[in-house]
């Protein structure tokens, strides 16, 4: 045990003190989910292929909403969105001290 106490006290810190030390994302790494709100049809497909159920999608009001508290970040809505209006960041959501909930608002689209 006396050796790894040494080999602990001479070599470099295996813990970063985050926030304040952040490190680089790795490439392809799935972050924030964020919606082009102006290219979404509101076809719910994204809300219904959400393994964590946690996006919302209301076409009367052209509302769309997600809880990332609720995301597992899997991709999986980025996938299926026919109009590609759905990505992910490479950066991961900043540490909040408040529950918060994306919502976005549309433009309903008249059909006919």
């Amino acid at each position: 045990m006396t050796p790894n106490i040494i080999r602990n006290f001479v070599t470099k810190r295996a813990t970063r003190r985050y926030p304040h030390e952040v490190r680089a994302p790795f490439e392809g790494a799935r972050g924030e989910l964020y919606n082009e709100i102006e290219k979404c049809t509101f076809c719910r497909i994204c809300a219904v292929k959400c393994p964590s159920q946690c996006i919302t999608v209301d076409k009367k009001t052209a509302t769309w909403e997600c809880n990332p508290f609720a995301c597992v970040y899997c991709g999986i809505c980025v996938d299926v969105c026919r109009e590609k209006c759905l990505h992910q960041k490479c950066q991961y959501r900043p540490p909040v001290c408040e529950r918060e909930i994306i919502f976005m608002k549309g433009k309903t689209k008249k059909t006919g």
